[in-house]
């Protein structure tokens, strides 16, 4: 029994002990200015009660001329391509061409078994040879006035017909001959000599490649600046170097889809360093602003509405709604809301709030 009230007395003396403590603590906290200290009397971290003004950088608005160039992407395609296939069944006999090598246009790519086309082509010349004897037997006959107009006229028919269908074989013995519908690069092939050889059969795929197509696509409203002739200016992925273009021709309607505008350039590919399917990162020249407002990128605040940027006024920050227009690395142009001698706060935007006072450090423009 004694046991258990002497541990109670430990309990209870380091209980108290540590109200003590605690007591203690909170005085020395108080004394010392913790953070109930000066509570109540109004003082916000500035002189005289008042906000210390956020420190800020800004720029002047200086009306500028800007070189509005229309930065999009594209693809690269072929001047023509072409699957190459057979329009008859076969066995391949011949293939007249090498991979990866330039062809002219008409030039023999491969040739398919024609033997049994050529009996018939032999056949219906036999065949139109003795219609012709006899067509001619028949024309001095009706002269003499031995055979009618009738039995002449059915002689005739009987040769027309057999020539119609000896030019019919001939076509289709032409069809045997497989040749390059232009000039161009003949890729890879797909057959070989001794191939079954079909008309769903890709036998090889030849582009011409100089010039090239460069196919993209511009937004809405810049269709009204986009003119056949206009140059563009364009780079790949595989190379920095850059390349020329003109365009030639514009699709005459808007896509109701993505509400853009194709357009098609052409661009000279001598060394055949473009090559078809590469993505390109095109430069098209629009127009010359005179009195252009630039500002950086990092002054517009996106909103629920539109855009707004902060202008400082009076030493305060004020909210002013813009538009803009073409957007470049660094800089973006407002078309309304802002004008020559504004100066706008390009640091803090998610900081700042309307009638906030400000500092402004003035940055030089990189414009």
């Amino acid at each position: 029994m004694k046991k258990r009230y002497f541990i109670y007395a430990v309990l209870a003396i380091g209980l108290a002990y540590l109200v003590y403590y605690r007591i203690n603590a909170n005085k020395k906290l108080e004394g010392k200015g913790g953070p109930s200290a000066g509570a109540g009397k109004g003082k916000t971290g500035g002189k005289d009660g008042k906000s210390a003004p956020l420190v800020v950088d800004g720029i002047v608005v200086k009306p500028v001329s800007f070189d509005n160039d229309l930065e999009i992407t594209g693809a690269i395609d072929a001047n023509e391509s072409v699957a190459l296939k057979s329009e008859v069944s076969g066995l391949v006999t011949g293939i007249y061409f090498r991979e990866g090598a330039t062809v002219s246009k008409g030039s023999v790519l491969v040739k398919v078994n024609d033997r049994d086309i050529q009996a018939q082509l032999q056949d219906a010349l036999t065949k139109q040879k003795l219609s012709g004897t006899n067509e001619n037997r028949a024309k001095q006959l009706l002269a003499k006035g031995a055979i009618s107009q009738e039995e002449y006229d059915t002689a005739l028919a009987d040769l027309k017909s057999l020539q119609a269908q000896a030019q019919l074989i001939r076509a289709q013995l032409a069809k045997t001959t497989i040749r390059a519908p232009f000039s161009g690069r003949i890729g890879l092939r797909n057959i070989s000599e001794g191939t079954y050889l079909t008309p769903a059969m890709v036998i090889a795929n030849l582009v011409s490649t100089n010039p090239v197509k460069v196919t993209f696509s511009v937004p809405e409203k810049y269709a009204g600046q986009i003119k056949v002739n206009s140059e563009i200016i364009f780079t790949t992925d595989g190379s920095s170097k850059e390349n020329k273009g003109k365009v030639y021709a514009i699709e005459p309607g808007i896509n109701a889809a993505t509400r853009t505008l194709q357009i098609r350039a052409l661009a000279p590919n001598a060394d055949q360093a473009l090559l078809p399917g590469s993505f390109a990162k095109i430069k098209l020249a629009l127009n010359t602003l005179q009195n252009a407002i630039l500002i950086p990128n990092e002054a517009v605040v996106p909103v629920l509405k539109g855009k707004i940027v902060y202008i400082q006024k009076n030493g305060k920050a004020q909210e002013v709604k813009v538009e803009a227009g073409t957007r470049t690395d660094e800089n973006i142009v407002i078309t309304s809301g802002l004008k020559a001698g504004d100066t706008v706060l390009t640091t803090g935007s998610m900081a700042l709030k309307k009638d906030a006072p400000v500092k402004v450090h003035l940055a030089k423009e990189k414009l």
